[in-house]
């Protein structure tokens, strides 16, 4: 963006400052609004948005940290604010101005200064702010299929996408297979929302979880006293779905009974509630999903080989998260910008090592273990940036890396204390340390990770 359609904000608590300041840009930028009392500050940006907003260090107001400028610099970002940021401080707070640009400050610019470097000022963090707008609109759009809900630059995610964007228009049947936890709702969610059906209904329903009973009734429907329970008429998921899609997930846990139900209905595209003989047209898009893989659908004591080939006539296998880890950062810093907005936190990213841990777990829970971790963070980090010591992965899962070793509980402790040796001989530096040992830097921060060293 250049400055003359950009809009500036002006914070000062001086009356001359923001006069001065309001002369010297409102001829070059669209707008300029000063503002006396920090204090102010959420109506204002509640009013516009801004792209610059210029920020006095000092102000005498009732907050007092003795750093003023910092706490409003912090709530300017809770509130939302995409504006870049210059700090403007007096020569003897240089250190806080430099500390302010680590808390997300863009620039910051010395008491008095000279018009040329302000206005020069200004014009660089308009360009540098729409380079890193540009670059987060970019990611999404090359990788996100629902607004930044399905994210993924990995190969086997584009290739995902890829078939996304051809199967979405028609009316095929889609089995989505995948390890829990790797977003197969989400892959459900993006093919009905790119569909021709995409204002109609989207109904999901955990198949798996229904009992016998109440298998037909929750799909079908059922008539006033078609059994004890029956009190009223209620439609099926079927029915609520007519028009839209429909999403059976868990499907490769159902009985064969509940199979052969469900066949004659997608064979028909008819359903019968319970308690009728009557016959009801319905139309839907069907799409499965399930986390038993199709070499064990495929197995006719388990499930109908019919069935399959009735839903499956496009799949589509979701990789693990381990299998596409060149995703793990793009989704945390992700999940970080999602979870700071919503704890009203301010988040400035990740320290180095803390990616490095994020990227030699294992993730035996895949997202959804990512999610959780990045959310438990977020809440209970001291600093704006992420360390290695927030990050802790989910002790409910088991790390099947970890479990295909057949270390016994004395060679763990060897190898533990062998590592500690090696790193401490090595002065922590992690890649020599992974050299003498034999192993990648990767597989070492691995079992850094299992022993929790």
């Amino acid at each position: 963006m250049v400055l003359k359609n950009a809009s500036v904000l002006v914070i000062d608590d001086d009356t001359d400052v923001l006069t001065a300041v309001r002369l010297l840009i409102k001829t070059e930028a669209a707008d300029v609004v000063i503002e006396k009392n920090p204090e102010n500050i959420r109506a204002q940006l509640a009013k516009q948005n801004f792209d610059i907003i210029l920020l006095d260090m000092n102000f005498n107001s009732s907050i007092n940290t003795g750093n003023e400028g910092l706490f409003w610099l912090k709530k300017i970002k809770e509130f939302g604010s995409e504006a870049a940021v210059i700090m403007i401080t007096a020569y003897g707070d240089i250190d806080l101005a430099v500390r302010s640009l680590k808390e997300g400050a863009t620039d910051f610019v010395v008491k008095p200064w000279h018009n040329e470097k302000l206005i020069r000022t200004i014009k660089d963090a308009l360009k540098k702010n729409g380079s890193n707008k540009n670059e987060t609109e970019n990611i999404i759009s090359a990788d996100s299929m629902i607004g930044t809900e399905l994210i993924g630059a990995s190969q086997p995610m584009r290739d995902i996408f890829y078939k996304i964007e051809k199967i979405a228009p028609t009316d095929a049947n889609i089995l989505i297979l995948g390890e829990n936890g790797t977003g197969k709702d989400l892959i459900a969610k993006a093919i009905h929302q790119q569909s021709l059906r995409a204002d109609k209904p989207f109904i999901k329903v955990d198949v798996g979880a229904l009992t016998e009973s109440l298998f037909e009734s929750e799909l079908f429907g059922h008539k006033k006293g078609a059994f004890t329970d029956a009190r009223e008429d209620r439609i099926g998921l079927f029915e609520a779905a007519n028009g839209g899609t429909l999403v059976l997930d868990e499907i490769g846990n159902i009985s064969l009974h509940q199979q052969a139900k469900l066949l004659s209905v997608l064979q028909n595209r008819k359903i019968t509630r319970l308690g009728t003989n009557q016959p009801i047209n319905v139309d839907i898009r069907l799409i499965c999903a399930t986390n038993v893989p199709l070499s064990e659908l495929a197995n006719e004591s388990r499930f109908r080989k019919d069935l399959i080939y009735r839903i499956n006539t496009v799949e589509i296998m979701v990789p693990p998260l381990r299998k596409r880890d060149e995703d793990i950062v793009l989704l945390a810093k992700h999940f970080v910008n999602v979870y700071a907005k919503k704890y009203m936190k301010v988040s400035n990213g990740f320290d180095a090592k803390a990616l490095e841990k994020l990227k030699s777990y294992y993730f035996p829970g895949n997202v959804r273990e990512l999610q959780y971790t990045i959310e438990r963070a977020v809440i209970m980090a001291e600093n704006d940036v992420m360390q290695p010591t927030d990050l802790i992965f989910s002790p409910i899962e088991s790390n099947k890396e970890t479990e295909d070793e057949p270390f016994e509980l004395k060679l763990s402790i060897i190898e533990k204390n062998t590592i500690l040796k090696v790193i401490e001989k090595n002065n922590g530096n992690i890649s020599k340390a992974a050299k003498e040992l034999g192993l990648t830097r990767t597989a070492l921060y691995r079992r850094l990770s299992k022993y929790d060293i």
